[in-house]
């Protein structure tokens, strides 16, 4: 009896055991096929973003986490970052994503879907430099058209009255930080692209009294900082009474001013009266800026205030000072020196923001998903306002310039 009882036993343990290493041998095999790489981890990482993208977003016209087809800013922004990828690094995927976006969007007429012209917002300019970069590519002529409407739409675009660009019809008598980038590198380009003569000066001169007005109202003497918005009528609640400014540094807001500065300067004319003028700005923009970055090499979300409680580092903006910084120096606009600033701003984005998943996919955390000023609800533009919004991970706001960013340090 007890050798019956012992070979049971025997029989027992041998057939758990198996039974142990089936069951393990099945977890390998999904752990494997969790870590099957989406996006190789050996490309830099202006391509390893730009494949993320494309994987998070397989529809280049629901970027920036839409539920429906829209031409957007965030679409041209990525899209533009993507091209600058291409260029560099050649793949078909990625430029095929961009033709989906251009193909699907702009009808054959060079229509452009979901557009309205009547609503004058410089923000739906952007997609512009994607555009131009499709036609360069293909020489489709539905292209050119879109882009001329674009053009008709700054022709005519409400101004102040110094002839500064409303950002939108609806924010009357509003000059905000924003509107240069998403309107003047488009701008510029298509100037000397496609006019000649007086009819191209005319544009160029419109596009440096942007930046002139900017220098202006929106500058604050005391740090070189950028207020977020100027109302010349003095109407919105968000306004000083005796100034028209906003009340904050948003942290995002000056970096779209720092990459139009240094998008314009690249294919601005140096023998114009302006250039030299946005040179000068671009070089007390970058010596506010560095004041104010953190021993972690990134930014807050209110520059200036980092020990008031509820700030917090934030992505979108550090990836736009970086660029800015690393190209001023690489095109010869700023002192070499600055470069330092731009690699600690790159390792400290690597560092704060960065998480890679197992199958490769790159994230960019804390990002500030939207702000701005007035609206319905209404945004007052205050300290507590900026720290509130929402905070997501891979905003398109920041997945451009991270691009951007990695492409000038070569990362």
């Amino acid at each position: 009896m007890n050798n019956l009882i012992k070979t049971c036993l025997s029989i027992l343990v041998f057939s758990l055991t198996i039974g142990c290493k089936e069951t393990k041998k099945e977890d390998t095999a999904t752990n494997n096929e969790t870590k099957e790489q989406v996006v190789p981890t050996g490309l830099k990482w202006s391509q390893r973003m730009a494949l993320s993208e494309m994987h998070r977003f397989p529809d280049p016209t629901l970027l920036d986490f839409q539920k429906e087809p829209r031409w957007s800013y965030t679409n041209g922004l990525v899209l533009q970052a993507i091209s600058r990828v291409i260029e560099k690094y050649p793949d078909s995927s990625l430029y095929n994503y961009i033709y989906d976006y251009g193909n699907r969007m702009i009808n054959n007429d060079g229509s452009i879907n979901t557009y309205k012209i009547g609503n004058y917002n410089l923000d739906m300019i952007k997609s512009g430099d994607a555009t131009l970069y499709l036609f360069n590519k293909t020489g489709e002529q539905r292209f050119k058209k879109a882009m001329d409407t674009l053009h008709a739409q700054l022709v005519d675009q409400p101004t102040t009255s110094e002839g500064g660009y409303w950002h939108k019809k609806r924010y009357p008598y509003q000059m905000w930080l924003d509107g240069v980038f998403m309107a003047e590198p488009f701008h510029t380009k298509y100037a000397l692209t496609f006019m000649d003569g007086e009819a191209q000066k005319k544009v160029l001169d419109k596009i440096i009294l942007q930046f002139d007005l900017i220098e202006k109202y929106n500058k604050d003497p005391k740090t070189g900082l950028y207020f977020h918005g100027w109302d010349e009528s003095r109407e919105q609640r968000w306004a000083d009474a005796k100034t028209g400014l906003s009340q904050n540094f948003w942290s995002r807001g000056m970096g779209w001013y720092g990459m139009a500065l240094v998008d314009i300067l690249e294919h601005f004319p140096k023998e114009h009266a302006g250039y030299e003028r946005l040179v000068s700005y671009l070089k007390g923009y970058a010596e506010a800026i560095i004041k104010y970055q953190d021993q972690t090499g990134t930014w807050y979300q209110v520059l200036n205030m980092p020990e008031r409680e509820g700030n917090y580092l934030e992505a979108t903006g550090t990836a736009m000072f970086t660029y800015t910084l690393a190209k001023g120096v690489n095109k010869g606009y700023l002192d070499k020196s600055f470069m330092a600033y731009a690699e600690k701003g790159w390792q400290g984005i690597l560092d704060q923001f960065v998480s890679v998943e197992e199958n490769g996919v790159v994230n960019l955390n804390k990002c500030c998903g939207v702000a701005g000023l007035g609206g319905d609800p209404y945004r007052d533009g205050s300290f507590d306002y900026y720290i509130n919004e929402i905070i997501r991970s891979n905003d398109p706001k920041g997945t451009g310039p991270f691009m951007f960013a990695a492409l000038e340090l070569n990362k």
